[in-house]
């Protein structure tokens, strides 16, 4: 699989769209609600809602910052802290999701900070039942060591994502859908290191050794 520079920059931003567009829209209706409510029940109710989407909205663009973005105002190292943030600010309006860290490391470079918080991501889709997510990750001799693993019933995981992760998927099948791990697995050809991942009925494993570049 070869995709451009371009290309892929532009799927990405069709997803960072795609997954704004449910808080942002919630942020106008609630706008809307509130110049015709009168009652001041409901008024307060329409501050709360809008609140809450504001609050998700600045949680998820924090996060696709890392993940997706260059992410200018951070060095080579990134406290592994800022990656927990982010992901437990994701994870904190799914009640069903359970999160469990290991991070004996302090600072991750900074790819491997990005690969965690997408394969936070991947892992938290493929738990729409609920279930458990357990993130781990260390640096230690040049390396970085990341496992995520997303357990509950019926893993919904698409294959293609796999592919694109592996750099098997066809070209023409590159959608916004994969291509963050078609990111990911740039990255980590660039950087010498290795993906993987493994898929169970009721857990999906993800894992990556990278190199610091």
């Amino acid at each position: 699989m070869t995709t451009s520079s371009l290309e892929l920059a532009s799927l990405l931003c069709s997803r960072l769209c795609h997954d704004m567009l449910s808080p942002v829209g919630a942020l106008s209706n609630g706008l809307e609600l509130l110049a015709d409510e009168k009652d001041p029940e409901m008024r307060q109710r329409c501050f709360e809602l809008l609140d809450q989407s504001a609050r998700i909205s600045t949680d998820k663009l924090k996060f696709f910052r890392l993940a997706f973005g260059a992410a200018g105002g951070f060095g080579e190292m990134v406290a592994v802290s800022e990656a927990k943030v982010l992901v437990d600010a994701l994870v904190a309006n799914n009640p069903r999701v359970r999160l469990n860290w290991a991070l004996p490391s302090e600072s991750l470079p900074k790819a491997a900070i990005k690969t965690l918080l997408n394969f936070s991501l991947i892992g938290l889709e493929a738990l729409p039942r609920g279930g458990t997510l357990e993130i781990a990750a260390e640096f230690r001799d040049g390396h970085s060591e990341l496992v995520v693993r997303a357990a509950g019933p019926r893993i919904a995981f698409d294959r293609s994502v796999g592919s694109a992760l592996e750099g098997t998927l066809p070209e023409g099948d590159l959608s916004s859908r994969t291509a963050p791990a078609a990111m990911l697995h740039q990255l980590a050809t660039e950087l010498k290191g290795q993906l993987q991942y493994v898929l169970a009925e009721d857990a999906l494993v993800l894992g990556a050794v990278l190199p610091r570049a």
